[in-house]
């Protein structure tokens, strides 16, 4: 059992792989620094985990996993938008970023910035030159936007920047979390079942098991920032410990024990979804004991 889940996860990170490689060659466009800029990033490596997730929602919901590619890519887009900009010294001023230099530090900080923007507009390029059925195509325009912008991650990038000087309350510490993770990883699997034309308790499902994973994701983030290796990271350790992380507010012992119990609550979201669900249950508890 083990064996195929690592095997399909394995063929799930490289379909990824393999589309983003075909992202932003454009050999005949002058401005080559800015793709060179884009794909420094965008191929970086890491997880790849809402590209899996969005294939995987759209393959459980009876969809074609392949033709949902270009959704998976758009929210792979955003994501890596807002690492370019949260290394930059007037956010996190971070110098490496999954054991590479960061891309300011590489390519400056004003075509850092531009290599942001164009991702994140390339995001909505991707949706509209998706194959799928255009009402498909608006409604994930409507899913990716809200969950990306001011009502989602932006919003509580913003809260975590204006609580960077106060102690907050489990409530707004949640406030933050959800929409800064968890909204794009919501974005992932509700795109997932959009590409497949699923249904509406479906995308209810799906944005209810990434909220419940978000949660989980983020709090082993904020652990391994206090005890993870940071060549396994492949970035600074202890970077947080002035923020208002979920280990400053409850310590490491509890910290574990809402890891276990956000992860069990996001398997059991997926009940709607039956036996055609099971990588998704073993990937949420794979990444509740990850260490990068």
């Amino acid at each position: 059992m083990k064996a195929n889940f690592d095997e399909r996860l394995s063929q799930l990170t490289k379909q990824a792989e393999d589309y983003l490689q075909t992202c932003f060659v454009y050999p005949d466009e002058p401005q080559q620094r800015l793709f060179e800029a884009m794909r420094y990033s965008l191929l970086a490596g890491g997880k790849r985990l809402r590209m899996i997730l969005c294939m995987e929602f759209c393959r459980i919901c009876g969809g074609d996993a392949e033709k949902a590619m270009p959704f998976a890519a758009a929210v792979e887009m955003v994501h890596t938008y807002s690492l370019i900009h949260d290394d930059l010294p007037c956010m996190d001023n971070d110098d490496y970023r999954r054991g590479k230099l960061t891309n300011h530090k590489v390519y400056g900080e004003a075509l850092a910035c531009l290599a942001g923007d164009a991702l994140l507009t390339a995001a909505f390029t991707a949706l509209a030159a998706s194959k799928l059925p255009p009402a498909r195509i608006v409604q994930a325009v409507g899913i990716l936007s809200e969950c990306a912008g001011e009502l989602g991650m932006v919003g509580g990038q913003v809260l975590d920047m204006d609580a960077e000087h106060r102690e907050l309350t489990r409530q707004e510490v949640l406030e933050i979390q959800t929409r800064k993770t968890g909204r794009l990883i919501s974005a992932a699997c509700c795109l997932g079942v959009t590409a497949a034309g699923g249904k509406t308790k479906q995308i209810e499902s799906a944005a209810q098991y990434a909220n419940l994973l978000g949660l989980a994701f983020q709090i082993q983030d904020d652990i391994l920032d206090v005890v993870g290796d940071d060549k396994k990271l492949g970035k600074a350790t202890g970077m947080d410990g002035n923020k208002n992380t979920f280990v400053r507010l409850y310590g490491l012992e509890e910290c574990h024990k809402m890891v276990d119990t956000y992860t069990r609550q996001a398997v059991d979201a997926l009940c709607a979804f039956g036996e055609e669900a099971d990588f998704l249950r073993r990937l949420a508890k794979r990444l509740a004991r990850r260490d990068r």
